[in-house]
C-alpha cells in the first residue's frame, strides 16, 4: 500500500510542478468554455426560445429567456466537465510515457515493486488529479452562474455530479494508461492528446447536438464512454431547470428536446437508464485496468526472456 501511495504522490507532483502543463490545461478549458457559451450557447438558446414561443402558448418571454439561458449554460458546463475528465487525466498519464522515454520506467521494473502497483500508481495519480481539476471547473461554472444572476444547483445534485466526475476520470485514467503502453514517445503522446481533445467534443455531442449526426454515427457514439458520461451528467444537472423551462409544455416536447440534445440516450426504442450508464462506464474502466495489468505481466516475462 505504501508503494502505491508513494507512486501516486510522485506522479501527481510531477504534473502539478509543471506549471506550464497546469496553466495550459486550465487555459484550454476556459477558452473552450468561453467559445461554447458565446457561440453554441447563443445558437441553441435561440432555437429553444423559438420552440417555446411556437408550442408553449401564452408565456413570459423575459422569464423564458432567463430559463433557457440557464439551461443551455448548464448543458455546456456538463460537457466541459467530461472534456476535462478526458484531457487532464490523459495529460497526467503522459508522465508514464516520459518515464519510459527517459529510461526511468526500466528502473521501476527492476525495483522490488509489483507491476500491478506501478499501474495503480499512474492510474490513481491521473484519476485524482483529473477529478480535482474537474471539480474546480464545476465550482468555477457555478460561480459564473451566481454572478450572472442564476442560482446554485442543489447540494444533493452537486454531490451526485462530483461522484460522476470521479467515475468518469477513473474510466479515462484507466483507458489512458492502456493507450500509453503502446506509445513510447512523449511527442507522439502530445500529438495524440491534440487529436483526442478535438474528437472528444464531437464524440460526446458537446460541440454539436446529438441530433446533428446521422443515425449510424449516433449508434457508434453511444458505444463510447464519452457520450454515456456526458448524458449522465446532463440528466442530473438539467433535471430541475428543465422542469422550470418547459413548464406548461407537453411531455413530448421535453422528451424530444432531451433526445436531440443528448440528455437521454436510447437503445432501440428503450431509454438507457442512469444505472445502466454507470455500469457501462465502470465496465470500461475495470476492463482497461485488468488488460493493462495483464499486459504488464506479459511484458515482464518478455523482459526476462531477453
Amino acid at each position: 500500500m505504501k508503494e502505491i501511495l508513494y507512486l501516486t504522490k510522485r506522479n501527481s507532483l510531477i504534473y502539478m510542478r509543471d506549471k506550464k502543463a497546469v496553466f495550459f490545461s486550465v487555459l484550454s478549458m476556459l477558452i473552450v468554455l468561453g467559445l461554447m457559451v458565446i457561440f453554441l450557447g447563443s445558437m441553441n438558446s435561440q432555437d429553444l426560445l423559438l420552440l417555446l414561443e411556437r408550442y408553449g402558448g401564452e408565456r413570459n418571454e423575459a422569464q423564458d429567456r432567463i430559463n433557457v439561458e440557464h439551461l443551455i449554460q448548464l448543458w455546456i458546463l456538463s460537457g466541459i466537465l467530461i472534456v476535462n475528465s478526458v484531457t487532464v487525466t490523459l495529460t497526467v498519464i503522459g508522465t508514464m510515457v516520459q518515464d519510459e522515454e527517459q529510461s526511468r520506467l526500466a528502473s521501476f521494473y527492476v525495483a522490488p515493486v509489483k507491476r500491478g502497483k506501478l499501474v495503480l500508481g499512474y492510474v490513481l495519480a491521473a484519476w485524482f488529479t483529473g477529478a480535482g481539476l474537474s471539480i474546480l471547473t464545476l465550482i468555477a461554472g457555478e460561480l459564473y452562474m451566481v454572478f450572472s444572476g442564476k442560482g446554485l444547483l442543489p447540494v444533493s445534485t452537486l454531490m451526485v455530479m462530483c461522484g460522476m466526475i470521479f467515475l468518469n476520470t477513473f474510466v479515462y485514467a484507466s483507458i489512458g494508461y492502456l493507450l500509453a503502453m503502446f506509445i513510447h514517445s512523449y511527442s507522439a503522446w502530445g500529438g495524440m492528446l491534440t487529436i483526442v481533445g478535438t474528437l472528444v467534443g464531437f464524440a460526446g455531442g458537446i460541440y454539436l447536438p446529438l441530433s446533428s449526426f446521422s443515425e449510424r454515427i449516433q449508434t457508434v457514439l453511444k458505444c463510447l464512454p464519452v457520450l454515456q458520461g456526458v448524458s449522465m451528467m446532463r440528466k442530473v444537472c438539467l433535471e430541475e431547470v428543465t422542469e422550470i423551462t418547459f413548464e406548461g409544455m407537453p411531455s413530448q416536447a421535453v422528451e424530444i428536446f432531451q433526445e436531440r440534445m443528448g440528455v437521454t440516450l436510447t437503445a432501440g426504442e428503450r431509454l438507457i437508464s442512469l444505472g445502466e450508464q454507470f455500469s457501462i462506464l465502470a465496465f470500461y474502466g475495470i476492463i482497461a485496468v485488468m488488460i493493462a495489468v495483464f499486459l504488464n505481466k506479459r511484458r515482464k516475462l518478455k523482459d526476462r526472456a531477453d
